[in-house]
């Protein structure tokens, strides 16, 4: 007992510099493939994106069904036998479809990186859409839906991204029940044939990567072409809805589902990191003002996280919680106050640096491995951005003042352009 320690050590600020080398090759179709070595495992992940998300789609669930269906049967392969050979190599693969981009991510030994490009060459290009595997995923989808429209924080969510970014936009556009009986397999190959085209697709490759690697990539992928390429239509523009408070009447809900925030900046603008680091201090982490104030003062739920995001075309920011529905409208009220006391009054430097360190530490974390590299990686990439964006976020996580905070809070927290969306 005599050999514990009794004195808390030092605590001592760090820095990282994320200076990760990465091989970028380019194909003979124009494919883009990025390639991070890196590890000591004989493993590695890569991720295959398209153009090819919700953003795209011109029914709702287009996109989602296509990707999802990538790996319900191909020219050679049945659903089962594709899921046969996928669990005799160890390949754990995993489709993806987002609002801007879809694709999917395959781990595997790096001793079946022939095996599992091959494969991926059928998965990606060679789908069937057969017709009794679409009817059994659209079932099953539209039952996961009717279950989650029950849910307030769900009902809460939809509306909040309709409220921000318009009921037209691909950003905001909610899915009906009927949307589910509308999916026919000649509509996912007219989808498929138009986004996932071998020439604009990107891979992202992390771990150990064999040094013929870029050699073999060619072999497979770089003869691929696709009958056409399909000109984008422009993007519909983002309308926000005029009212700005609805509350949604949900029968028997026990809680309220809070949704407030509005659009904002993306990641490419230079005050998105700042922006960052003011929702870390709002609600962005377990010691924030929010989370002090609404879970810990008040008791009145046991969550509250604010977020920053960012999509291609616009980012938001979004306050989110679920409280009793007799606190729902107290509990407003003190998220306006602490978004107000941010505009009005400096932070002080000791919260200043407790929120330093934590973001400096989930930074690191960031790096912490091959795939989390990859990971980061894709996050910056989207944006026309690279690791440099880390440095500079790095740099602005140790030098951020108060009057910075004060100067982001007046110009991003507004809460006259807040959208205020209730369910219960």
């Amino acid at each position: 007992m005599t050999g514990f320690r009794r004195i808390q050590p030092r605590v001592n600020p760090f820095d990282a510099r994320m200076d990760v080398p990465i091989k970028i090759i380019t194909l003979g179709n124009g494919a883009s493939v990025f390639m991070i070595e890196a590890g000591t495992e004989e493993i590695m992940r890569i991720e295959f994106v398209f153009r090819a998300g919700m953003v795209q789609e011109y029914l709702p669930l287009l996109a989602t069904s296509t990707n999802a269906m990538l790996t319900e049967g191909s020219e050679n392969h049945t659903a089962e036998e594709l899921n046969n050979i996928l669990d005799y190599y160890g390949i754990f693969l995993n489709t993806t479809a987002e609002k801007d981009n879809a694709g999917l991510i395959v781990y595997f030994l790096n001793k079946h990186f022939e095996k599992v490009l091959e494969l991926l060459v059928e998965i990606l290009f060679r789908p069937e859409f057969p017709e009794k595997e679409l009817g059994i995923l659209m079932n099953k989808r539209l039952n996961w839906f009717r279950i989650n429209r029950e849910k307030v924080q769900n009902i809460a969510g939809d509306k909040f991204f309709e409220s921000v970014f318009g009921s037209n936009h691909p950003y905001g556009r909610q899915v009906q029940v009927a949307d589910f009986g509308g999916m026919m397999p000649s509509l996912l190959k007219d989808f498929h044939a138009k986004f996932y085209n071998p020439e604009k697709m990107t891979m992202i490759v992390s771990g150990q990567i064999p040094g013929s690697a870029a050699d073999s990539f060619e072999k497979y992928f770089g003869g691929l072409r696709s009958k056409e390429i399909y000109t984008e239509h422009p993007k519909n523009r983002i309308i926000g809805a005029p009212g700005k408070k609805e509350h949604i009447e949900k029968k028997g809900a026990i809680q309220t589902a809070i949704r407030i925030g509005s659009a904002s900046i993306s990641k490419r603008h230079p005050d998105y990191p700042g922006l960052k680091f003011l929702n870390v201090l709002l609600g962005g982490y377990f010691g924030s003002r929010l989370m002090k104030n609404i879970r810990e003062e008040k008791g009145f739920t046991y969550g509250i996280h604010s977020s920053v995001s960012s999509f291609d075309l616009s980012g938001f920011i979004l306050i989110s919680t679920e409280v009793g529905k007799k606190n729902a409208a107290q509990a407003v009220d003190e998220i306006y106050r602490e978004i107000q006391l941010l505009r009005t009054i400096p932070v002080g430097l000791d919260e200043l640096d407790v929120v330093r360190n934590y973001m400096a530490g989930e930074m690191v974390r960031m790096f912490d491995g091959p795939f989390a590299l990859a990971e980061s990686y894709k996050a910056v990439w989207e944006f026309g951005l690279d690791f440099r964006y880390f440095n500079g976020m790095m740099k602005m996580i140790r030098t951020i003042t108060p009057g910075e905070v004060l100067r982001l809070a007046l110009n991003y927290c507004n809460t006259d352009d807040f959208y205020e969306i209730t369910a219960g």
